[in-house]
């Protein structure tokens, strides 16, 4: 997508759009945002909405990155510890790996 068309306005109002969509527990949307306005944010001239951008990209790099976070640990912490939780392991995987059981 071009947002470099479009008006600041609109700028202002689809990143924000973005950014509150990523609290439906949907942090991909928050790593788009980045993306997509870090630019805009950081390295065009100032003009008035550029503050709130600017707020809005830096919350949604802070929540990707806690989102990140949170689930590698989430990750880690199960498959290290599958086999050993048992028949609870096996409710929560989709796919039952053959091994230690």
């Amino acid at each position: 997508m071009d947002i470099s068309k479009a008006p600041n306005p609109r700028k202002l109002q689809l990143c924000r759009t973005y950014f509150l969509t990523g609290f439906a527990f949907l942090p991909f949307v928050w790593a788009i945002n980045v993306c997509w306005f870090f630019a805009e944010a950081f390295r065009k001239p100032a003009y008035p909405e550029q503050s709130q951008i600017k707020r809005y990209v830096i919350y949604s790099a802070i929540g990707t990155l806690l989102w990140t976070i949170a689930l590698i640990t989430w990750i880690v912490i199960f498959q290290t510890n599958r086999a050993a939780w048992g028949a609870t392991a096996d409710y929560i995987s989709f796919i039952i790996p053959l091994g230690s059981a």
